[in-house]
This record gives C-alpha cells, structure tokens and sequence, in this order.
C-alpha cells in the first residue's frame, strides 16, 4: 500500500472524473476534486497537498493562470497538466511556468498512476529496485573478484564496482553502504595480489594491458586525422568515477563513440606515469634516451618540465612529424582564460594537448587546506566537489567551443588517487623519497604485508639512482608513515588523498573517445 498522499484535481468537468478518482483512492492516494481555479486557489492555502493534477482548458481561470498563481503561493508543489491542447506555444508556456509533466487528454487511470507513481515515489522505487538489484549481484561481484585471472577481468570489475557505488549512494542506505565498502576493500586487496604476481610480466609478454607509455600509440594514434582536428584533454588525477559523473555536462555537446580503460605503470604518480605517457618510454627508458629531460624524486626542479619535448619526440618515432600540434598546460584560473583566448588558434591544429591540474590541486588541498578538508569527507562528496568544479570551469566553455568547430575530442588522464586509512611504517635514510603511497631509496625497512617491493627497479624499468635503490608500493588504502614523530604524521595524513601506490582506483584509467554533436 502506497503511504497516503493527498492529489488535488482540478477540472471543470470533474464529475465526468469519479471512476479514475475511485481507481486512485483504491490504490492509496485521497483525492481532493475541484471544478475551477479559484476553489483550488483556496484549497491549496487551506491544506498541504502532495501533487496537482490541473486542467488547462478551464472557463474563468484558465488551467495557465492557475498555474501561475499556484507557483506564487507554492513554488515546490508538483503540478501536472492536463490538457487537449497540444499546441507547442501553450506547452511551452506550461513547462517554462515549471509543470513537473504533462498528460494528453482523453487519460486513462493507469497513465495517471504511472504519472503519480514516477513524480511521488521515484525515490522510494529506484530505493526499493536498487537494493534488490545489488543484493542480488553482491554474489556474482564477489565471484568476480575471486575468479578475477587477467587485467580484463579487473578492468570489468572496476567498473562494476562505480557503478554500483553511484546507485548505492543515491538510496540513502547505509548498511548496504558499509556492505559495498566492504566489497570493494576485498577488491582492492585481491587486486593488490593479482598486480604483484604479474606486473613485471608485462613487461616481457605481447598480451600485457595497454599502459601509461604504451596507451598514445596504442589507442590516441589510430583516432588522429589530418582531416579533422582533436583535442586530447589529460585532467591530471581523474578516476573513473570522477568521470561517470562529469561525462553527463559534455554529453549535451559530444557523443560518446568509444571507451577503453588503460593500466597506470608504477608508481602510479605524475612524476612517473604522465612522463611514461607522453614520451612513449618507461621511466628508466626516458632517463637513459633522455637525460636532459628526467628528474628522480629527490632532484631539485618540477619533475613534468618536458611533457611537450617528449610528445614532440615521441610523434617523430611514431612516423608522425607532419602532425601540428599544441601543448597547454592549465594550472590556474589565469590559464584557463588564455586558453579560452588562444582558441582560434587552437582550431587549426591536427592535435591540441591540454593538462589539465585541477583534480590533482584539489586532493592535494584536502590534505592542506581546513575548508577543501571539511568540504571533502569521502568519495561521494569528492566526486560532488569534482562535478561542481567542472560544471562552472571554463574548460567546459573550451569544450562547447571545439564541439562548435567540429573538432574530436579525447578525455583521459595519468593516474587516480585513493583515500587512504591505515598507516604502515618504513624506515629510510635521508635520501628516501616523500611520497606516502611509495617510496624510493636505499637501505628502506617495512613490513612487506603491506608493500610490493621492487628490489630489482630494473625489471620495472624505472631508474636506480645508486646501486642499492629500490621502490615500495603500498597496498589497498595503506600509507607509508615514517617512525619520527609517527603519531602527529599518521594523524596527520589520515583520511587524505594519496596516490602513487597499488589500488584499482589509482592504476585502471579511463581514457574516451568523442565526437562533436
């Protein structure tokens, strides 16, 4: 039984009406019936009512004016329109004046139910559906993630996984919640194993996943043209789910003609994979073919200087020296403006490169700033934070310009980041790096529960500063804490956005592909 809620019906022929208003007083719903605007003008400030049914072609008050006056007296009341008229001025008038919907006359009690049932209980169906569905797929997700055998199946899991995060968190249920959590914690750790048996394979096979310096000729390359111009937009730090919810404010602008999802190298970090991806190269491969161009963490200097050298070089080796290209980086709102200014140049360009450092300033002001920290409290209000940036951002104004023009457009980006939760400590010498989701140097003690350890840096083709260097990368939501001033330092970090390290959320990356509407 639906819990009661109270329609009032207004038609100037309501008598004609009793058999539907019997058929939805059966179903639960009280009917209050009315035959012109003034009597509903009146009820409506006598008592609370839930929904409006209003018929547009009345005398005396007609169903528009009505609707207007109702609007004054009640701006949130849902009203729905009943009309014969189906001309487009009188719709229109009725939808600008914030009709929830509209019904054809003559109509039928079903139609009338699902109206109700779709404005009055959306959330308690989409509630009652979700949490059905997903108690009925917590089982095969959790076979998923036990018979998980190849990046295939992870890449499939992970985005099984955000998207029943993204209905779980609309329903407003938090033992399921907590059950999901749970869910995606076992995840993260069968993942952590399966990437520590087979990540240095990679490597040496030829059906190894598409990675940071394999993923522009791979799957950028085959969708450049000189017929037409393409933007490929890397917003630094975007997760997968982080683009679930921004892709609806693009989709109004560019279709969406495919989607893949690469592998972040380790350490799954700017430093390392947004240079592995530019260059075509492993870290170690850049150090040694391009010296002049690759800083170790511990040198002094931004370590991405040379993202556009790397590229330039890269399309060379690619055969594709002929492509004009542009390279932005956009690191503030001053940026942004000249590239709004630059576009008419940007237009004539086979490939425009855009870098895009918002997303990662904003997890890294959740560790440093008292306001982004209180404002970010977990994904869900992470991911709000992220979709309110980029539906006011003037790189969505970049992006309805070059739809304008026609030009493709390919959205990805270098790495996720994770919360992190549980510390884990190491001990280093003074040259160990300070990143708290992997760490490089010599003589480092941890406990290797919690890290997977690149004793030979070698087989992970990253470079090795001195003979003894080595690299740790911690698990799940785990973070490297070193034992001076543990406490303040755990207290500290806890609860803060981190990458570099091992986690689904870090290392599987989308990457899409768009054509202008």
């Amino acid at each position: 039984m639906i819990n009661e809620q109270i329609i009032l019906w207004v038609d100037d022929e309501i008598e004609l009406l009793k058999p539907h208003i019997l058929f939805l007083e059966k179903k639960g719903y009280t009917v209050v019936p009315v035959n012109n605007g003034s009597d509903a003008l009146e009820e409506i400030q006598n008592q609370p009512f839930d929904l409006v049914l209003l018929d547009e072609n009345m005398p005396g008050l007609s169903g528009l004016e009505t609707l207007q006056k109702i609007k004054e007296i009640n701006m949130g009341l849902p009203v729905v329109m009943v009309t014969k008229n189906e001309a487009e001025h009188i719709m229109e008038e009725a939808i600008g004046s914030h009709i929830a919907d509209y019904l054809i006359k003559p109509v039928n009690p079903n139609q009338i139910l699902l109206t109700l049932k779709k404005l009055l209980h959306r959330n308690t169906i989409v509630k009652e559906k979700t949490t059905q569905g997903y108690q009925q797929e917590f089982r095969n997700i959790t076979m998923d993630i036990s018979n998980a055998r190849d990046y295939e199946d992870w890449a499939n899991t992970h985005k099984k996984l955000i998207k029943w995060e993204l209905d779980l968190e609309k329903i407003d249920n938090d033992g399921l919640l907590n059950i999901f959590q749970s869910q995606k914690s076992d995840a993260n750790s069968q993942f952590f194993k399966f990437i520590q048996k087979n990540y240095t394979q990679w490597f040496k096979d030829s059906d190894g996943p598409v990675m940071s310096h394999t993923a522009f000729n791979q799957l950028i390359r085959p969708r450049l043209s000189k017929n037409k111009g393409t933007v490929l937009l890397l917003i630094d730090n975007l997760r997968l789910d982080q683009w679930e919810i921004i892709k609806p404010l693009i989709t109004p602008y560019y279709n969406i003609i495919g989607e893949d999802l690469y592998f972040s190298i380790l350490p799954s970090a700017t430093q390392y994979a947004r240079n592995a991806f530019f260059a075509g190269l492993m870290p170690s491969e850049i150090e040694k073919k391009y010296p002049e161009y690759w800083k170790n963490d511990n040198d002094e200097g931004n370590k991405n200087d040379y993202e556009r050298e790397l590229l330039e070089d890269n399309l060379k080796r690619l055969g594709m020296s002929n492509i004009q290209f542009r390279y932005d980086k956009i690191l503030n709102v001053r940026h942004e403006k000249k590239l709004i200014e630059s576009f008419h140049k940007i237009k004539k360009m086979d490939l425009s490169v855009i870098v895009y450092n918002f997303i990662d300033i904003l997890s890294h002001a959740k560790t440093d700033n008292n306001i982004i920290n209180e404002m970010i409290r977990d994904d869900k209000t992470y991911r709000s934070l992220t979709y309110t940036w980029f539906q006011n951002s003037d790189i969505l104004n970049f992006i309805k310009m070059a739809a304008e023009e026609n030009m493709n457009l390919i959205i990805t980006t270098d790495h996720g980041t994770i919360f992190v939760k549980e510390p884990t400590q190491v001990v280093g010498d003074k040259e160990t790096s300070t990143n708290l989701r992997y760490k490089m140097g010599r003589h480092l003690q941890y406990d290797d529960k919690y890290v997977l350890a690149a004793d030979k840096p070698e087989e992970f083709f990253l470079p090795k500063p001195n003979l003894t260097s080595k690299y740790i990368f911690a698990k799940e939501n785990y973070f490297l804490a070193f034992p001076k001033n543990y406490n303040y330092f755990v207290n500290y970090y806890k609860d803060t956005l981190q990458h570099g390290g091992i986690s689904l959320e870090e290392m599987i990356i989308p990457l899409t592909y768009l054509e202008a509407k």
